[in-house]
Formats: C-alpha cells, structure tokens, sequence
C-alpha cells in the first residue's frame, strides 16, 4: 500500500514538473488588440491602457496542455509616431522562452515584432536591437528600461580611461619639451658647480647658441651613460647623457676635451656641454661629432679588413694616442699637456666614413701638467680585459711614463683584433672575439685576468698563418712589443705609428712570390727601436 501512494505521489509530481517545463500553465492572459484604419492606433504619452482607441479586450490564451502560451505584439514606426498594428496570443515558439519582457530584437525591421511569456506582458513592448544599449520603450505607460552590465562597465571604465590619457598626453608633452629646448652651454668647472647648485639660466654656447637639438635614436650605453644620434639643424651629432650621479664623470671628460690642443684629426671633435632639467633630475650631455660607422668593435664584428684597411685603422689610431700622449710646449692654443687615456679599447675608437680612426671616451683620462699633481686618482681603473699586468697587480708607479705605457698595452690588444679579422693572411679568418675571450669569456673577473695575465703570462693567440704575410709579421713582432710583460720594454705610440707606415711601405712593394726572400729582410730593415721613448 505504502509503495502505491508512492508511486502516485511520483506520478504527480512529475507531470506538475512536466507542466512547469513544456507549458508552464495552459491559460494566460494577454492583451489583445487590431489595428483598425478607422480608428486612431497612435499611442499618446498621456493615455492609459483602458483610453486606447482600438482595444477589444483582455484574452485569455489556451492551448495544448504540452505547448506554451505566449503574448505578441506588432507596431510600426511612421515618422516618429509608434502605430499598433496587432496585439494578442501566440502559440508556442521556442524565441519566445522565458522572456518576461517584450522586445524587438532584429536591426530596423519594416513591421516590429516581440513575443514574451506572462499575463499583460505584451502591454508594454521595446525596440533594442543591440544589447549593449538601452531598450527603448515603445508603449504608453513608461517603464525604467535594466540597464545592461557592458554599458555600466563603459560608464565605470570611462573616467580611468580618461585619466590615463591625461597622464600619457603630459608624459609625451614632457618628452617633446625636453628634447626640443633650446640647450645652454656649461662652460667651466666654475660654472658647472655654480649650475648644480643654482640651476638657472647660464649663457648661450657660441657653437650651440639657441639651435635646437633633437635626440633621434640610442647608439650605444656605457658605464656611465648612453650616446644618442642626434640632429642638430641639418648636421647629425652625437650626444653622450649622464645622470647627475655621475657628473664627476662628465666633469672629467669635459675637463679633457677642453684641454689646449685637443683638436685633432684622430680625437673625437668635441661641440660642446648642457644641461637638461633640475636638481635630481639633472641629466648632463656632451655634444660631439657622430660617425655612422660607429665603434672600432661593432665594425669588426660585421666586417673582415684587407691589409689596406687594416694599416689606414692601425696608423690613424696610434697616431690619435700618439697626439694624445704627447707633451707639446709650443702649441698653436697653448701648452698642449699630455694626457693618459686610462680606458683604451676598441669600443673607444670610433671609425669615420673613411675608416680612419679616432679616439672617444675621456672620462678616465688624466693630464700631466708640468709643476702640477696629477690629483686624487686610483691606478685600478678601465676594463678589465685591456688592463696591463702592473694595473691588474696594483703595482703602479705614479709617473707619467707609467699611465702612459698602460695605454700601449691596450693598444697591443687592439692591434690584435685587427690583424684577426684582416683577410690578407693565406688561412680562413675566425669570427669576430674580444682579447682573451678563449681563455676567460665574456664576463672575466679581476681574478680571472690575474690568472691568465699576470702568473701565466698569457697573451692572445698569434696565428701561424700570419707569418706568411711580410706585412703581418712585422705587426706581430710590433704586437708582443706593444704588450710586453715588462712595462719599461714596451713601444711608446709614436714608434708603433712609424713601424705601421714602414710595413705598410715595405708589403706595397713586394710581390707575392717574394714571400720567403721579405720574411728575411724584415728581420734586418731598420725599424724605430725596439726601446720606449716614453
């Protein structure tokens, strides 16, 4: 008995459930309504349900007990002014499920069309084609339309995105007022120390005056800033920026290029100083000339030299340190000084468009004065990699000729990477690789150069090959004299520029075949000797 009612009672429940699905109830009732010519069908704002001309009356709608009852409406819009043309009951259509509100959703349709489910829901009917706007109600009694969940994000959304745009307009604003101002010249030291504590206006530069200066593009970074390719009028310049953290940096190189005698065809064209922006933002820029070939380093590793090329590099560089090196009394300026680099290395000499080299990057160098001091400096300064065996010890002597003979151990490692990319030797030529890359990489230590240089004694590979070239066999002996362990026994710069011209001379003359007979006689021609003139 119990198992009876049981299943009765499922029995029931099931076809409630059933009604509740496929019919939700099998009456309702709807508003009906037929458009009549005779008779008024535009709706007034003002009229009420009960005052409409061509209302017939409230239906109930019925059906089959497993279909749903819906309510419909039709309208048109003639100029503006809503026209019913047909209310009433619709018979079960799956577009009309579970719609509690009668809209029309089809883009500009001729007649209007919405169905819904619910007693009087076609009483009210809407036009919103597009979800993502608000429903227009199209009846006589106003209804607060939902509002849809994009639109409230946009609303949200918009004053966020409007406050990014003002910050990224300002942000772009900054940057154009801050390249295209017009540049002030910082003159002397005086003048430097007087601009970071005061930062206002300084005089114009006589070479800048009020031109404005464009920055282009990044060309390179370095230890203490990053060079630009920048415009200057008509004239591409290069523009190297420090932070103010480093001004004693840009103070030192200024100092340099502004030394009597510093205009020369193999030192960077110095064009003058400025300042930009204020306190802890100050940045400080040196303006010089640009060279697109750019450094020693990036033209050698897209770029094998014949031996031509590798003499005109070789010759206009050591001629530049040689300039550099050189104390000259009776100079056109005024005393010209001489002054040590400190940081010699292929990626401080820049090539011009006819290969001729000059030297950049005076931020280390130091200048020997006659009765003066060389001031406060420390002997441990450079690259790693080019440093000599006594600055890798820390066992400087203090003296000029000392500061001057570690420059020409750089020079020896520099020498090396053009002979290893010059194509005039009989043997393949390796790719592009810095002093000492085989022996400790990329990234040496100090320690790691201590062990190759100072108690092994190591020196880059001199290739076998080499010595079948007359003219490379020269630069190979000119090479071990350059980087000789003994900093007394090296070569001073002016010795290595006439030893280059003599090979270069000497291999111009001699043929091919004569290989073996000039490999003898370079053993004997006069060279420069061998001892520093330093």
């Amino acid at each position: 008995m119990g198992s009876a009612v049981r299943a009765a009672f499922s029995l029931l429940l099931l076809s409630f459930c059933s009604g509740a699905i496929l019919g939700r109830s099998d009456t309702q009732e709807c508003v009906h309504y037929n458009y009549s010519p005779s008779s008024s069908s535009s709706l007034s704002s003002s009229s009420g349900l009960e005052s409409r001309g061509n209302l017939s009356k409230v239906v109930t709608c019925s059906g089959e007990k497993d279909k749903r009852l819906h309510c419909f409406a039709t309208w048109k819009n003639v100029s503006g002014v809503i026209q019913v043309v047909k209310q009433g009951c619709w018979l079960d259509d799956v577009n009309c499920y579970d719609r509690d509100e009668c809209v029309e959703r089809k883009d500009s349709p001729d007649v209007f069309f919405c169905c819904c489910e619910g007693s009087l829901c076609n009483n009210k009917f809407f036009y919103g084609p597009d979800s993502n706007l608000p429903q227009i109600q199209t009846t006589n009694k106003p209804v607060q339309p939902k509002t849809p969940v994009l639109t409230a994000l946009m609303y949200s959304l918009l004053p966020i995105m409007a406050l990014i745009t003002i910050i990224l307009f300002s942000f772009w604003m900054y940057r154009h007022h801050k390249l295209a101002y017009p540049p002030v010249l910082v003159p002397t030291q005086h003048a430097f120390h007087i601009m970071v504590e005061d930062p206002g206006p300084l005089p114009p530069s006589p070479i800048l005056g009020q031109k404005p200066l464009q920055l282009l593009e990044i060309k390179a970074r370095g230890r203490f800033g990053c060079v630009w390719k920048a415009q200057l009028l008509t004239e591409y310049v290069a523009v190297k920026i420090f932070s103010i953290q480093d001004k004693q940096s840009w103070q030192n190189e200024y100092d340099m290029l502004n030394v009597n005698g510093m205009r020369h065809e193999n030192l960077l064209q110095f064009i003058g100083a400025e300042k930009r922006g204020n306190h802890l933002d100050m940045e400080l820029w040196l303006v010089t000339a640009y060279h697109e070939k750019g450094s020693l380093t990036d033209y050698l590793k897209a770029n094998v030299l014949s031996w031509s090329e590798l003499c005109l590099i070789a010759q206009s560089m050591s001629r530049g340190l040689a300039y550099l090196h050189e104390d000259i009394p009776g100079h056109k300026d005024g005393h010209k000084p001489a002054i040590a680099h400190r940081d010699f290395k292929s990626k401080n000499v820049l090539l011009k468009s006819d290969l001729t080299a000059c030297i950049a990057d005076f931020g280390l160098a130091l200048c020997f004065e006659a009765g003066k001091s060389a001031g406060d400096t420390h002997g441990q300064v450079g690259t790693r990699r080019y440093m000599a065996p006594e600055v890798l010890e820390g066992a400087i002597n203090f003296q000029r000729d000392s500061f001057l003979r570690i420059d020409m151990y750089a020079l020896g490692l520099v020498l090396w990477e053009l002979a290893s990319r010059c194509k005039a030797a009989d043997g393949p030529v390796d790719e592009y690789m810095l002093p000492f890359e085989e022996e400790v990489g990329q990234h040496p230590s100090l320690e790691d150069m201590q062990e190759v240089v100072v108690h092994k004694k190591l020196r880059p590979t001199l290739r076998e090959c080499w010595q079948k070239h007359s003219g490379l066999v020269v630069l190979c002996e000119t090479i071990e004299e350059c980087w000789d362990h003994e900093a007394e026994a090296r070569l001073s710069a002016g010795c290595v520029e006439e030893r280059i011209v003599q090979m270069q001379r000497q291999s111009s003359i001699t043929a091919p075949e004569e290989i073996v007979t000039v490999v003898t006689m370079v053993t004997n021609v006069d060279y420069p000797p061998k001892e520093s003139s330093l």
